[in-house]
C-alpha cells in the first residue's frame, strides 16, 4: 500500500494510517510517502518497512552501514543526526502527554544533548555467535544469524576484535567485547581458544569523572564514555562543576547535569538507587557528607567495593540488594535521591519508597520514555514537581533514549 507519514513513534517506526487503522513503518520518516511491505497484523495496528519512497523527506540521507535494513541494531542511519536529536525530544515530550498526562511536556523537555561520536562510539558489544564460528548479530525482522564484519557503532578496537573472532569462536551463544574508551582496556569473554587477541578476561578498567572503575564482564556500565571538545549548558550553574568548555563523554553530561541539580555542598546524605559499578556515587563521594549506593548485582557491588576504595571513598555505604526491598528500609534526613532503573522503570514499592522518603531533590535517569512517563506521573502526584527533562543521547541511529528527569518536592 502507499502512505502518507505524519509522525515517529516511540521505537523508531514512522506512522502512517489507513482506513482509521495505524500502520507503524520501519525506515520510513515522517513527512514522506512511501510503499510499504506489511510484515504484521495486529488487532489495533499494523506494522510494515519501506518498500519505496515515493517523496523523500528532507532529513532522510544515505546509511553508510552495508548491513544497515537487515541488521537489528540500528534503526534511524536514514536519518541526519540533527533530525535525530529532535524526534528524540519529540518522542520524549509525546510519552509525557500521552502516558503521563503532562498538558506542559514541551516546554519541560529540553533540547536533546547530542553525542559527540555519532559513530563508533559504542564501548560495549555482545556479538551472537553463528554454527561455525562465526559471529555477528540478529536480522530484525526475526531471530535468524546475520554475520557482520564491521558495525560503525562500536569503537575500532571493537571491530579488530570482531574481525579476529570471525570463524573461530566456538562458544555458546554469545561472546562479549568491551573496550575502555580512556584506558585501551580490551575484554572478550569468554575465552576464545584459537583467537589471534588475547580473550577470557573477566574485567576492565575505564575511567569518567577522572576516576577509574573496574568492571566485570556481566556488570553493567554506560555505553558511551567516547569523549568530545563540548560546551556544558549555560544554565548548568552550580560552582562545582568542571570548566564550561571542555571534553565530556556522554556519560559525564549525565553525571553532571545531576550534579549541577543537586548543587551540593558538602553536607548533604544521597542515595544511588540502581548504583551499578558506582559510576555516580563516587562523583558524588567528593562532594557529599555520605552516600548510600544500593545494587542487587553481585559482580557490580564486588565491583564499587574495589572502586570506592581504590578512590578512597570511605564515605560510600554499599548495599547489596533489590531497591525495593533497601530503600523502604532507609531512615529520613535524604538530600537527594539518584535513581537508575532498567527499562521497566520503578518497582511500585520503590516509588512508594521514594514518596515516604520526601527527599528535597530527586534525579531520574531513564532508558524508556514510557515507563518514564508513567513513574513520573506517580511521583508528580505524590508531591513532587516536574523541573526538567534533559535527553542525552547515548545511543546514535537507535531509537533508544536516554534522559534525566529532575524533580523537587
Amino acid at each position: 500500500m502507499t502512505l502518507r507519514l505524519d509522525d515517529m513513534a516511540h521505537h523508531g517506526e514512522a506512522i502512517g494510517r489507513r482506513d482509521g487503522e495505524v500502520v507503524f513503518v520501519a525506515y520510513g520518516i515522517a513527512g514522506e510517502e512511501v510503499e510499504v511491505a506489511l510484515y504484521q497484523k495486529k488487532r489495533h495496528f499494523r506494522r510494515a518497512h519501506v518498500a519505496r519512497v515515493l517523496e523523500s523527506a528532507p532529513e532522510r540521507v544515505a546509511p553508510p552501514c552495508p548491513y544497515f535494513g537487515s541488521c537489528g541494531g540500528c534503526q534511524w542511519q536514514h536519518i541526519s543526526y540533527p533530525a535525530q536529536l529532535a524526534y528524540k525530544r519529540h518522542i520524549v515530550a509525546e510519552q509525557l502527554r500521552r502516558i503521563g498526562g503532562f498538558a506542559d511536556a514541551p516546554a519541560l523537555v529540553r533540547e536533546t544533548i547530542g553525542s559527540p561520536s555519532p559513530y563508533y562510539y559504542r564501548n560495549h558489544a555482545r556479538f551472537t555467535v553463528g554454527r561455525v564460528g562465526n559471529v555477528g548479530f540478529t536480522r530484525w525482522d526475526s531471530h535468524r544469524f546475520l554475520p557482520v564484519r564491521y558495525c560503525y557503532l562500536m569503537m575500532p578496537p571493537i571491530n579488530a576484535a570482531l574481525a579476529a573472532l570471525q570463524g573461530l569462536t566456538h562458544v555458546k551463544h554469545q561472546v562479549t567485547v568491551r573496550y575502555g574508551a580512556n584506558t585501551g582496556d580490551l575484554l572478550v569473554f569468554p575465552r576464545v581458544p584459537d583467537a589471534p587477541i588475547v580473550t577470557g578476561q573477566e574485567t576492565l578498567t575505564e575511567e569518567v569523572f577522572g576516576i577509574r572503575f573496574r568492571i566485570h564482564a556481566s556488570s553493567f556500565f554506560q555505553v558511551n564514555t567516547v569523549r568530545g571538545q563540548r560546551r556544558l549548558p549555560d544554565h548548568w550553574a552550580y560552582v562545582g562543576l568542571p570548566p564550561r568548555e571542555g571534553r565530556y563523554s556522554q556519560t559525564e553530561m549525565i553525571g553532571l547535569r545531576v550534579l549541577d541539580f543537586v548543587a551540593p555542598t558538602g553536607s548533604e546524605t544521597i542515595v544511588d538507587a540502581y548504583c551499578g559499578v558506582g559510576t555516580f556515587a563516587l562523583l558524588f563521594a567528593r562532594r557529599v557528607r555520605r552516600v548510600v549506593a544500593i545494587e542487587e548485582s553481585a559482580s557490580a557491588v564486588r565491583d564499587a567495593e574495589l572502586n570506592a576504595a581504590q578512590a578512597g571513598a570511605d564515605n560510600v555505604e554499599l548495599v547489596r540488594a533489590k531497591v525495593e526491598q533497601a530503600l523502604p528500609e532507609l531512615g529520613g534526613g535524604m538530600d537527594a535521591v539518584l535513581i537508575d532503573p532498567a527499562r521497566p522503570g520503578l518497582h511500585p514499592d520503590v516509588v512508594a519508597a521514594l514518596l515516604r522518603l520526601a527527599a528535597p531533590k530527586l534525579a531520574y535517569v531513564s532508558c524508556e520514555p514510557a515507563t518514564l512517563a508513567r513513574d513520573l506521573r506517580l511521583l508528580v502526584d505524590g508531591g513532587y514537581r516536574l523541573r526538567e527533562v534533559q535527553p542525552i543521547d547515548m545511543f546514535p541511529h537507535t531509537y533508544h533514549i536516554e534522559s534525566v528527569s529532575l524533580l523537587e518536592r
